[in-house]
């Protein structure tokens, strides 16, 4: 579909990025992917994009969701973004999701917006429909001139509950650690959820999450009532051309504001024999999903536990890649690889079906993906993790956190490294 483009020059990055955010808050679908100019980011291509205001779209549970997703994405051959929930497992496994869910996130979102703004350096190129091409002047001053048409809510003060209180979380590692010791599985992520009740104010809470994390694939999405506030470090798969690039995170390592011990935490992580193994499991899983639609001999592992510094955490992450073989859609790419192995656990089916029979809440959008396609069928995607999600209407407000649970886990060091996860969302939920 065509598009009218407009090229302006950026002066102050930063600051035009708050103005395009706060000028987006007039609609009910957005979608905001900020790479925070992450210094070691492999692979990066934009520094921000912002799509907004839907013209179609694509809502449903997940049966035949794929089938949908690749009917829609093939037939608009344009720019469409949402999001795929961790329960579209139902759609390519015999599985089930009866959890908790208080949430309500469809189990499939994307859209074609009217209006898309990528951002690359100093230079921003936003790219209209042409049934509102003629707003895109008057839109760029409403953002210079910072317009905010963000609504003001009173926050209120919060009491954050857990779902599986800490003795019931150390009981459900040593159930897992049996079905390893009995060889049913390797390694699964087991994950547990934090709520509270009342309002929030998303955007004043995505920015402070995103200011204390600065991650390379933070997302801010709004559905109508329903929102995504995400710091997550992880990219799930991207496509380039012919190339497809996944790049799981397992290994996780505190900062210190002390650069000696900053090193040696950094140096730890990377000599920790249970992280490795554990990256090094999840990575062997990734090459069996990536060969399913490769080239033959075209999976490689470029970047093995390599450990990268986050404001928050360090973290362990590998590269993996393959070349796209004969025939193979983009849609099928994604459906052969999701869940994403970081987030589910080798062997991935079994492992799915001992976490839904362990874990108390549905996962929903927390451990799926958010991202988009182009018009030429390049894609790429996020893990969705470190994130607060939040019904307006239901009032509800949750974040889940998670760790691999592998035969060298410690009940006890697996419920400190949640709540080191979990440290930036309380903060911000609390007001700290």
């Amino acid at each position: 579909m065509n598009r009218t483009t407009k090229t302006v020059t950026i002066t102050d990055l930063n600051a035009f990025k708050k103005q395009l955010l706060s000028w987006a808050q007039q609609y009910e679908d957005i979608v905001w992917l900020d790479s925070n100019s992450y210094e070691r980011q492999n692979y990066p291509e934009y520094e921000a994009i912002l799509a907004v205001d839907a013209f179609t779209s694509l809502k449903t549970d997940y049966q035949g969701a794929f089938d949908q997703l690749e009917e829609y994405q093939s037939t608009t051959k344009d720019w469409i973004f949402g999001y795929l929930s961790y329960d579209l497992k139902n759609d390519t496994e015999r599985l089930t999701s009866k959890n908790d869910d208080s949430l309500d996130f469809a189990d499939l979102y994307f859209f074609q917006p009217k209006k898309v703004f990528l951002l690359k350096g100093e230079t921003l190129e936003m790219h209209y429909l042409g049934m509102v091409d003629d707003e895109i002047d008057e839109d760029y001053k409403e953002i210079i001139n910072g317009v905010n048409y963000q609504p003001y809510i009173p926050a209120d003060p919060l009491s954050i509950k857990l779902k599986i209180h800490k003795e019931a979380y150390k009981e459900k590692v040593r159930e897992m650690l049996a079905h390893i010791h009995r060889g049913d599985i390797y390694e699964a992520n087991m994950c547990q959820e934090f709520y509270a009740t009342g309002s929030i104010a998303p955007l004043e809470i995505y920015e402070r999450l995103n200011a204390i994390s600065t991650p390379p694939f933070a997302t801010y999405l709004r559905m109508e009532d329903q929102y995504l506030l995400s710091a997550t470090p992880e990219r799930y798969i991207k496509k380039i051309g012919e190339k497809i690039v996944t790049q799981p995170i397992k290994g996780t390592a505190r900062r210190s504001d002390n650069e000696e011990e900053d090193y040696a935490f950094a140096k730890a992580l990377q000599q920790n024999p249970k992280e490795r193994s554990e990256n090094i499991m999840i990575v062997d899983l990734v090459r069996n999903d990536l060969s399913r639609t490769a080239r033959r001999g075209s999976v490689v592992v470029e970047e093995l536990g390599e450990v990268y510094p986050f404001k928050q955490v360090h973290q362990m992450i590998s590269t993996v890649t393959s070349q796209l073989g004969v025939g193979i859609s983009p849609v099928d790419v994604i459906r052969s690889t999701f869940p994403m192995g970081s987030m589910t656990g080798a062997p991935k089916l079994r492992a799915m079906q001992i976490i839904e029979s362990l874990e108390e809440s549905k996962r929903g959008l927390y451990s799926g993906s958010v991202g988009y396609f182009t018009p030429a069928g390049d894609f790429d995607f996020n893990v969705v993790i470190r994130s607060i999600l939040y019904n307006a209407e239901k009032q509800y407000i949750s974040y889940s956190v998670g760790g691999a649970i592998t035969a060298g886990s410690d009940p006890d060091s697996e419920y400190e490294e949640c709540l080191l996860k979990a440290k930036a969302m309380r903060a911000v939920l609390e007001g700290e």
